[in-house]
């Protein structure tokens, strides 16, 4: 296979043409070169149309840009290569330019001259000494904040790390003049005063984005908790609502119940039916606030109190079980309350040993977790509450009963 490329043998890089090997062999004083069937790759970046010779090029270009899309144009560009320098025409101008390049090149080249104070700040800094030495010399020898900034834009020139050559007849132009001690003081405690107010300006930025931060999680939990305080009070009020409505039919059912009795006792005297003309109006409904009758509604917390008055009475010789028991449901239903979500707390076995012995086997103990929303599971081999079953409200009321019978001395007495 013909060569589309000529190989430098001291460094590998690959070279287009005779004249590239040329400039390659001045800069770098490599002579050892040889045809090579390996093209230069030509690899074109599809967001800035930048070429690059190299994957090593390619992942520079990608890691200083972010573009990451190439499109391989090397088989277009390639062709087949000249070992033949080209030979100028003496008789034109380009004859006579190619001339005088050719006698500029045959002068000898040397290393420019560079602020040395400049070149060891570099070296210091990391920057190899070819690298420095080129880095001053294209910036004009002006500072090291402009050296520094000429490496930063030519990072990916294949010969960056090589030592810069110029004629031996051109006259660089003299290094400017060392900073004395006191400048350069002055300059870094300037540049130490710009980083601190950089630093104070950011910080104050950062507690002000902290601030804004705060208010807007602060205006959401008080939004958060009035939301919940309403949900609240309207669950109250739903609640007391449905207690009403409880108590009004229980004393309906009570008002029928002394007219049938009442009926009854006239059937057997013997006295006729009583005339529904003559009857009296039926006193007025008293406000619940003002009545005397002995009538409590038939509420969950009525029939909580019952459970544990029975629990009691049961046990009445043995006021150290009884008070555990009171204990144990309270503990049941706390954690209910307190971790709603956790299944854990809200399925018990009923064949625990630790259950049996201070609840299971009490009269009074089952039927009140079955009124705070328990029920038997699995053929009665557990007690479960279902989540969506979880009513705070009567969990509450059942709290307030347990604490009631553990701190009154004289709870079930009667």
């Amino acid at each position: 296979m013909a060569g589309v490329s000529l190989q430098c043998g001291d460094c590998g890089a690959l070279l287009k043409s005779v004249e590239e090997a040329q400039q390659h062999a001045e800069l770098t004083s490599h002579s050892n070169f040889s045809e090579s069937t390996e093209p230069v790759l030509n690899l074109v970046c599809t967001t800035c149309n930048k070429p690059c010779r190299s994957k090593t090029e390619s992942e520079l270009h990608t890691k200083r840009t972010g573009h990451a899309d190439f499109v391989d144009r090397t088989a277009e560009a390639t062709k087949q290569i000249s070992l033949e320098a080209p030979k100028p025409d003496l008789g034109s101008e380009e004859g006579a330019g190619a001339s005088t390049t050719n006698q500029v090149d045959s002068e000898e080249m040397i290393i420019p001259e560079v602020d040395c104070k400049l070149l060891e700040e570099l070296e210091a800094m990391g920057f190899p000494k070819g690298r420095a030495t080129r880095a001053l010399h294209f910036s004009g020898n002006a500072s090291l904040e402009a050296a520094v900034n000429w490496v930063v834009e030519h990072e990916n020139d294949p010969d960056i790390d090589q030592m810069p050559l110029v004629s031996g007849n051109t006259k660089s132009e003299a290094p400017k003049p060392s900073p004395t001690p006191e400048e350069v003081k002055m300059k870094a405690q300037e540049l130490r005063e710009r980083a601190r107010k950089k630093k104070e300006e950011e910080e104050k930025r950062m507690e002000r984005e902290r601030e804004k931060e705060r208010i807007r999680v602060g205006k959401e939990l008080l939004e958060a908790k009035r939301i919940e305080e309403e949900n609240e009070r309207k669950r109250i009020l739903a609640l007391r609502k449905a207690e009403k409505e409880e108590e009004k039919r229980a004393r309906e059912k009570i008002r029928q119940k002394l007219e049938e009795d009442k009926a009854e006792r006239r059937r057997k005297l013997g006295l006729p039916p009583e005339d529904p003309a003559t009857i009296k109006p039926a006193a007025p409904v008293v406000d619940e606030k003002k009545t005397m009758l002995p009538i409590k509604p038939a509420i969950k917390a009525e029939q909580m109190r019952e459970c544990l008055r029975s629990l009691k009475h049961n046990c009445k010789d043995d006021d150290a079980r009884v008070k555990r028991a009171f204990q144990t449901l309270l503990t049941y239903i706390g954690n209910v309350a307190k971790n709603p979500d956790e299944e854990k707390f809200r399925k018990i076995r009923l064949s625990n040993a630790s259950f049996q012995d201070r609840v299971g086997s009490l009269k009074g103990g089952i039927e009140f977790l079955e009124l705070c929303g328990f029920g038997k599971l699995d053929g009665g081999e557990f007690l479960f509450l279902p989540g969506e079953n979880v009513d705070m409200g009567v969990l509450n009321s059942a709290g307030s009963e347990l604490t009631s019978a553990i701190n009154n001395p004289f709870f079930g007495v009667l």
